[in-house]
């Protein structure tokens, strides 16, 4: 299951080219940053549910 501050995939590239997102808060909705243009877009938790691929990285406690 995915956490703040994981790297996921999603099964569409972002229009600047990449696919890496980091979730940057949590809720009924879920707020992505895109690592490659810093572009944020919030989906509603059903539709990341749909559209993300996988975990790329999981976030660690330091």
């Amino acid at each position: 299951m995915y956490e703040l501050h994981d790297i996921v995939e999603m099964k569409k590239p972002h229009p600047c080219g990449t696919n890496r997102w980091e979730i940057i808060r949590m809720g009924a909705d879920i707020k992505l940053e895109c690592l490659g243009c810093g572009h944020v877009v919030m989906l509603a938790r059903r539709q990341f549910d749909k559209r993300m691929k996988k975990i790329l990285e999981k976030h660690t406690e330091d």
